[in-house]
């Protein structure tokens, strides 16, 4: 069911969502969260599309802000909100509002998204394209206990890395670093089957693809060995190679789908590492809603410290007030204890 609202408000919005829930026989509200889609009128209907499949796992109210700039001067001074309300089999599981501001109501979009959150739930904002650079610090990113950005989606994603890890605010996050979660667990189920030390790495893939800086950071990071980053053709990351003193690991995926796992006396492995599309990863990320620390170490290693880990370390990560009723996350793929340069041997 869709409930078309021109020149509208607020008020009227929460009440035409009441309307098409009683309209359909499903008076009760069974969301778990709301999640805020920023984007532009290009790439809302992909946005929202990727929304809606990962609403199956995530029941939530999506409200999707479409920030429209008028031709005309004297349309710019007019200001004016229209809205499209789905709910039943034309919003997912859950409910949908597209708002589309005009004129200066494009400068107050927290004040129309405000009162349509629900109330008692979290509120995860997400910018598919054009984020902020400081996330935290924007009108509706405040809104949000989870803020998800995409930095494969800017100009430049190496200077868009450097920037995010000079604002990085507990509870930001990137679907470049979600994109690596099945590169990360592989890595480190490799390293966990030897008891070798680990010498150096190489990260193999696009040019331009921040996954790759991510994952190159992680394990200078969490190794504290040099590591090169080299480029391939693709598609996005293609291979990760360890030298040990056991011999070499490697990792690779020429083609997207299915990679290679090679280890030194253990015979070669086919392991499939799928690429995943956006709605598998705003899945992932929607399953956590604490920060992510393990994000945060890797980020704020820096790409400028690839390949020289000895360079001097950037600023400690922000630390929680006493009494703070948030609690350190456990790492997603490596334990915070996995000792430097080894590898945990079973």
């Amino acid at each position: 069911m869709k409930i078309d609202l021109t020149d509208t408000t607020s008020s009227k919005i929460n009440k035409a969502l009441v309307q098409g829930r009683r309209a359909i026989g499903t008076p009760a509200v069974g969301m778990v969260l709301t999640l805020v889609l920023v984007t532009d009128e290009e790439n809302q209907y992909d946005a929202l599309k990727a929304a809606n499949d990962a609403s199956r796992e995530h029941p939530s109210r999506k409200l999707v802000v479409v920030k429209r700039v008028s031709r005309s001067a004297r349309d710019r001074a007019t200001a004016r909100l229209d809205a499209e309300v789905r709910v039943g089999a034309d919003a997912g599981t859950g409910e949908t509002v597209v708002l589309r501001l005009y004129g200066d109501v494009m400068d107050h979009a927290q004040s129309v998204v405000l009162p349509l959150l629900l109330p008692d739930a979290p509120v995860v904002v997400w910018w598919p394209v054009n984020s902020p650079v400081n996330p935290a610090k924007d009108s509706l990113g405040k809104l949000g206990q989870r803020r998800v950005t995409d930095t494969y989606a800017s100009e430049n994603p190496v200077e868009e890395l450097t920037a995010r890890a000079d604002a990085y605010t507990p509870g930001d996050t990137d679907l470049a670093w979600t994109r690596i979660t099945p590169w990360r667990s592989m890595v480190a189920a490799a390293l966990d089957q030897v008891d070798c030390e680990v010498t150096s790495v190489e990260v193999e893939g696009e040019e331009h693809n921040p996954s790759c800086e991510l994952l190159a950071m992680w394990l200078a990071n969490r190794l504290r060995v040099p590591v090169r980053r080299s480029v391939s053709g693709g598609p996005g990351l293609t291979a990760v190679r360890m030298e040990t003193t056991c011999g070499p690991i490697a990792l690779d995926r020429p083609d997207g789908g299915l990679a290679t796992l090679s280890i030194q006396g253990q015979p070669d492995r086919a392991v499939a590492l799928k690429r995943r599309d956006t709605a598998e990863l705003i899945a992932e990320e929607l399953r956590r809603l604490d920060p992510d620390d393990t994000y945060a170490s890797a980020l704020r290693f820096g790409v400028h410290r690839l390949g020289d880990p000895a360079k001097p370390a950037l600023p400690p990560l922000p630390t929680r007030e006493a009494g703070s009723s948030e609690h350190a996350p456990a790492s997603a793929v490596t334990p915070a204890s996995m000792p430097v340069k080894k590898a945990a041997s079973k």
